[in-house]
């Protein structure tokens, strides 16, 4: 007997989709993501586009869908934003990577300014350089090119070109860490 994509017998496709089984679809998305309600949407119309409606039944009322999960408290845009921006921030990420991760998650502006203005900028700077071994904490960058190579990285980790400058010009750990003494976080 054959093994293999060959030997599969090809799937049924999936029924056409009637309310309740959009609403199903969405409660069992929200109950093992975390989400927002823009994601919630384009989950649900990505659904509707591979399944098809039921020809009888009335039209899908996405919006009514995704309201409803954030009235239930199953979407929070707000808490989605902090946790992501919180985690983005762990991972060393600058404030202009983290707008962006939560402006493709489709988070409104009011809502993220909020999550970045919890965050420490010059803590994620500083995380990301130790991390990525660059400036002081990794081996002497002395050619210009080097140099470049370790900026590049900070401004594509979303940090500003002032604060990564300053951190990747200092001479030892101690004297970097130092930076968080002299406000440089506000500078950026």
């Amino acid at each position: 007997m054959p093994h293999g994509p060959a030997s599969r017998q090809p799937r049924k496709p999936l029924p056409p989709l009637d309310p309740e089984t959009l609403q199903a679809i969405a409660v069992r998305y929200v109950e093992r993501y975390q989400t927002t309600r823009q994601r919630l949407l384009r989950l649900l119309r990505q659904k509707l586009r591979q399944r098809g409606w039921k020809p009888d039944g009335p039209a899908p009322d996405l919006e009514a869908i995704a309201s409803r999960m954030v009235s239930l408290g199953y979407v929070n845009d707000g808490a989605f934003a902090d946790a992501r921006a919180r985690g983005l921030q762990r991972r060393g990420l600058g404030p202009a990577r983290v707008r962006a991760a939560l402006s493709a998650a489709g988070i409104g502006d009011s809502i993220a300014e909020e999550a970045l203005g919890q965050l420490d900028p010059l803590r994620a700077a500083l995380d990301f350089a130790r991390r990525k071994r660059l400036g002081p904490y990794g081996p002497p960058a002395d050619d210009q090119k080097a140099k470049a190579r370790q900026m590049a990285a900070m401004a594509r980790a979303g940090h500003a070109p002032g604060l990564a400058r300053r951190i990747l010009d200092a001479q030892s750990p101690e004297e970097a860490e130092a930076l968080a003494d002299d406000g440089l976080a506000d500078e950026g």
